[in-house]
């Protein structure tokens, strides 16, 4: 009779390792494709991303570099001061209102044929607002300057 008490619950704590390990493999594949990294547009031109990796670039929109397409397409370059990355934006939203040249964004997307190609683009929320990632890359490169006021 001891021996049966043992054994089932030995069987117990293995069907609860194997579920532990089984539930940590699933939920760690779950969280792989919802974490998207941040890049500068330096690290990105030094060491370009694989194709099928969707990460988040930021910086500022170079002047006059905005292009529109048809529909709700449109083109524009991002720098952090150092390096200049091309991104098109073909999706089913218009263009932030206020996306400007010369102003802070983040978007998310992937780097294909040395063009980021963005499925969401996020502008600023208001005058003096840049998104913390692109002030840290703009004094990474020693070209943040900041708002007046």
């Amino acid at each position: 009779m001891r021996g049966l008490k043992k054994q089932r619950r030995i069987q117990i704590i293995a069907i609860a390792a194997v579920a532990l390990t089984v539930a940590t493999v699933v939920i760690g594949f779950a969280l792989r494709d919802g974490i998207n990294y941040f890049y500068s547009p330096t690290q990105v031109s030094e060491n370009p991303p694989s194709e099928t990796e969707t990460f988040r670039i930021g910086g500022l929109v170079v002047e006059d570099s905005i292009v529109n397409g048809d529909g709700f397409a449109f083109s524009f370059v991002v720098t952090d001061g150092n390096a200049e990355i091309p991104v098109r934006y073909i999706g089913d939203e218009p263009r932030p209102d206020l996306f400007e040249e010369g102003q802070g964004t983040v978007a998310t997307g992937k780097y294909i044929n040395n063009v980021f190609q963005a499925s969401t683009i996020f502008a600023k929320h208001d005058e003096t607002y840049m998104p913390v990632e692109v002030i840290d890359a703009l004094k990474a490169q020693g070209v943040y300057q900041a708002p007046e006021g």
